[in-house]
């Protein structure tokens, strides 16, 4: 069918008129040098630090070296294909997650991407990975406790809401299992948790998220994974990833809990980096800057103050040491940097004693300001009384026959209390129940049952007081306060539990 000439005439004024040129600057570069996951690249005039950049087959790079005449990039992802001479482009955005409640329940990658095959993240905010720490006039003193459902813990080194403790000790000797009663423990509360796995095995990260799915905790947990296959720049990028998401709970006037599993490997990440990338090394090849990497992560932990919303952001990084070698340079960093340290001995370990926290050497720097006035009661002497001790039984190893009778007590007061503090994996108590065993161990009932019933007599004591007591552990919970009269109830309930106990 003929097309009539003023409708030809009218298509062509529609087209003229709908057409716009709109220009698009990008800045371009070439890649002069690739290897081992770092590119050099000549141009990129314009890019920032921290940018991401876009190579050939979609492979996203991050500029970190912003040299005169080159840009230093660490490639996140598969880097075979990067040649010399390949375009790359910048992308203007900063390096950054997806934030927000739709994570609460994933694992994801430092990217935000999901690891777990449940579909896409329907995340509606981003945040970058890199932010300043919340300045002294906007934080507030930590005074509400984190409650890890551990004895040794909340009893002895007890952590606040907004605090860094750090986990350090040898290699299996229950660090990472800690942290999970921890997160665990937080079912049902208003906790958000983040875990954060750095340079593990996948079946290691899979088996942690198993878990905590067998223990209803996933409903208020994201897991962040960089496993050991993956390459240094996105190992390097997970804790800072896993911050940015801690801070959207806390400046949302919430509470969160995130694990840095373990930051050993986060600072070999950096080396590796470092050195591909030509920084000059320092002490044991890591670079200048290694105590900064970890300072201004952990920095980012903070209790605010009310004018600001309230939230909390609690940070449990974990450092492994080398028999033992506290002194090494990235521990004593890391020490430096936190608010105190739980330290984990293989020989207690190796010795049955687990969790296998060292009271001497272990500190919290916030103390009993993170305890409810109940477990303060019974709890305040109990860290001293086991470090010394700790002192008594390696001198009383030399012969038991000349000691007085007040040592001896002490001895045997303390026996007691190392076998009270063991307690297995993913079987968290609450406060109240603590505050019960505790409170026996104080008053002496205690004294008169052998060393080895102790574990089993506690066990059938928290089944015996939830059922014949359960308004005086109620009142406990409740108020934060042991009572002269919930004291005498629990005395009387012990009475009565030790006429039927078999031990």
């Amino acid at each position: 069918m003929a097309i009539r000439g003023q409708d030809i005439a009218s298509v062509i004024k529609r087209q003229i008129e709908e057409f716009g040129g709109e220009l698009t600057l990008v800045d371009v570069g070439t890649v002069v040098e690739a290897a081992d996951g770092v590119a050099t690249i000549h141009g990129l005039s314009d890019v920032r630090s921290m940018e991401l950049l876009q190579f050939p087959g979609g492979t996203l790079g991050m500029a970190l070296n912003l040299e005169e005449d080159s840009v230093g990039a660490v490639i996140l992802g598969e880097f075979a294909h990067i040649k010399e001479g390949d375009e790359v482009r910048s992308t203007g955005r900063i390096v950054e997650v997806p934030v927000g409640d739709a994570l609460i329940g994933r694992v994801v990658d430092p990217l935000g991407r999901p690891l777990d095959g449940k579909g896409p993240i329907n995340a509606t905010e981003t945040s970058p990975v890199e932010q300043v720490a919340p300045n002294v006039v906007v934080r507030k003193s930590v005074s509400t406790p984190m409650q890890f459902g551990l004895k040794v813990v909340d009893g002895l080194i007890p952590v606040g809401r907004g605090q860094r403790e750090l986990i350090i000790g040898d290699r299996n000797t229950g660090k990472t299992s800690m942290c999970i009663d921890a997160i665990i423990n937080q079912k049902g509360g208003d906790v958000v948790a983040i875990y954060v796995a750095i340079g593990q095995k996948v079946g290691k990260v899979a088996a942690t998220v198993a878990t905590l799915e067998a223990h209803g905790a996933m409903d208020h947990t994201i897991v962040i994974s960089a496993s050991a296959s993956d390459p240094a720049p996105v190992q390097y990028l997970a804790p800072y990833a896993g911050a940015a998401m801690a801070e959207k709970v806390m400046y949302s006037g919430k509470d969160a809990l995130i694990v840095y599993d373990d930051l050993t490997k986060h600072a070999w990440a950096y080396r590796q980096m470092s050195l591909l990338l030509r920084r000059p090394p320092g002490r044991e090849a890591y670079p200048g800057d290694v105590f900064y990497l970890h300072s201004r992560l952990l920095e980012r932990s903070a209790r605010l103050d009310d004018e600001h919303g309230g939230g909390s952001s609690t940070a449990l990084p974990i450092i492994e040491t080398q028999a033992g070698d506290v002194s090494a340079y990235v521990p004593t960093n890391v020490i430096s940097i936190t608010d105190g340290q739980i330290y984990l001995e293989p020989e207690l370990f190796n010795a049955g004693i687990r969790p296998a926290l060292n009271a001497g050497l272990s500190v919290s720097r916030v103390g009993s300001a993170a305890q409810t006035k109940a477990m303060k009661g019974v709890a305040g002497r109990l860290k001293g009384e086991l470090a010394q001790y700790r002192e008594l039984a390696t001198f009383a190893q030399f012969g038991t026959d000349d000691l007085d009778p007040a040592t001896r007590r002490q001895l045997e007061r303390g026996q007691r209390a190392t076998e009270l503090m063991k307690q297995v994996e993913v079987n968290p108590l609450t406060m109240e129940q603590q505050v019960s065993i505790f409170y026996l161990l104080g008053s002496g009932t205690l004294d008169d049952i052998p060393p080895a019933s102790i574990v089993n007599f506690e066990r059938g004591w928290h089944e015996y007081a939830a059922a014949n007591v359960p308004n005086v552990l109620k009142g406990i919970a409740d108020s934060g306060e042991l009572s002269d009269e919930a004291g005498k109830a629990l005395d009387e309930a012990a009475v009565g539990y030790k006429s039927t106990a078999q031990l």
